[in-house]
């Protein structure tokens, strides 16, 4: 069993070094709560539970936090075969709006990588449904 430096968070898949150390400097991510629950190659499967704080004048959950859980999954994915990776764009659709005390699940998957560029799309859920998908593109830095 493997223990990540994020928030004492165990894990039965052992979670590339490069992860743990972004995650450990990752002051945003883990004010918000959001958990690391699996990554390997590739991949990356985060958790966030909507707060009142993160609720807008609508009563629903501000996307910005619904964008902010997909990107730290996207980071997670991007970054796990070593090198320093950043997004080089993101966009994302909002399918279903969120409230407060829902528990959603973000799982990013690399599509390719090619050359010093890649491309992830993240699945965020709340149970079985989908609210959000979005579509980042990564950049190794040198």
């Amino acid at each position: 069993m493997h223990v990540s430096a994020y928030d004492d968070f165990v894990t039965t898949v052992p979670t590339p070094e490069s992860v743990a150390r972004m995650l450990s400097d990752d002051l945003a991510s883990a004010s918000l709560g959001i958990e690391l629950l699996e990554a390997g190659p590739g991949r990356a499967t985060m958790r966030m539970t909507v707060t009142e704080t993160m609720v807008n004048g609508h009563a629903i959950g501000h996307g910005g936090y619904v964008f902010l859980l997909a990107d730290t999954a996207f980071a997670c994915a991007c970054n796990s075969h070593g090198p320093v990776t950043v997004a080089a764009g993101a966009d994302i659709t909002f399918v279903a709006s969120v409230k407060l005390g829902d528990e959603l699940v973000a799982t990013a998957l690399e599509r390719t990588r090619y050359g010093r560029s890649g491309i992830y799309d993240v699945t965020v859920t709340r149970g079985d449904e989908v609210v959000a998908e979005f579509r980042g593109r990564s950049r190794t830095l040198r």
